[in-house]
């Protein structure tokens, strides 16, 4: 048996303006065929934030399912992203190329997938973007994986200060220096791999602990404890139930208390984005 729809997300409003969901669904590693279904059942049980990307090889699939979700798009807050190839020049035509796989006019937010450092294209590749957001193709512009100094200097450069970077974050990788960066700036922190990657961190017992307390899963208590800090999670779920069980996490709060003992569970390593090499 399944449980009750969940109320849709909260939002937050970017620094532009566009009115972005408290929590999304991603779609790595979804291939078309899996991303049409996945998609489409994720907006039947209430998610209007979608996640995906050039690189992913899904757009295609990610549209349809948009498609079939039984949702009007100016209801939906649909992101992709644009692959290192497709910087410097090839920004405009790559953002023209996700639309029409996605099958929409317009996208609500776009990201630099990656600031690929050694081809140093990403500055003049977010000036087109922010032309772009200004034709009003994109309704808000962002990067991915970018680090503190790749930030200040597209902002420095450009003048425009990102609407969100979605960066590697869990409760093994807190990366509290680079949110407080985001904070600083005005923007909005939004996470991949949001439940870490092979679930070892439901174990946990600060996680546990709270599951019990409040009853609620362990999923259910690392997303809160993302959202109640105010950042974006993007999770990834194949399951029905589940899909609902992660969108419900705004009917409860963690005590400052259960939120400094997750926190706590940080390692201290470099999150795969802080090695310059790309791996979402």
């Amino acid at each position: 048996m399944t449980g009750p729809i969940p109320p849709l997300a909260p939002t937050v409003r970017l620094r532009h303006g566009a009115e972005m969901p408290r929590l999304g669904f991603g779609t790595y590693p979804l291939d078309d065929t899996e991303a049409e279904h996945a998609v489409a059942t994720a907006i039947e049980n209430g998610y209007r934030l979608i996640d995906t990307a050039a690189l992913y090889g899904n757009e295609i699939g990610v549209g349809r399912g948009l498609r079939g979700g039984g949702v009007a798009r100016d209801e939906l807050f649909v992101t992709s992203k644009l692959t290192k190839e497709q910087q410097g020049t090839g920004t405009r035509r790559a953002v023209e190329e996700s639309c029409a796989r996605l099958g929409t006019d317009h996208l609500d937010l776009y990201l630099i997938h990656w600031p690929d450092p050694a081809q140093d294209a990403y500055v003049e590749t977010f000036r087109t973007l922010a032309d772009l957001m200004g034709e009003g193709t994109l309704k808000a512009v962002g990067v991915s994986n970018f680090k503190p100094h790749h930030l200040d200097r597209i902002i420095e450069t450009t003048g425009v200060v990102p609407d969100v970077n979605q960066i590697q974050l869990s409760p093994y990788h807190t990366r509290d220096g680079v949110r407080a960066h985001h904070e600083k700036l005005g923007i909005v922190t939004e996470a991949w791999s949001p439940l870490g990657r092979d679930g070892t961190v439901f174990a946990e017992e600060p996680v546990r602990r709270a599951a019990e307390r409040h009853g609620r899963t362990p999923a259910q208590i690392v997303l809160r404890w993302h959202v109640q800090q105010g950042i974006v999670p993007v999770p990834k779920s194949g399951h029905s139930e589940r899909m609902r069980e992660n969108l419900d996490v705004f009917g409860f709060e963690l005590t400052g208390a259960e939120l400094d003992e997750i926190s706590g569970l940080d390692r201290g390593e470099a999150a795969a984005d802080d090695s310059d090499v790309l791996a979402h």
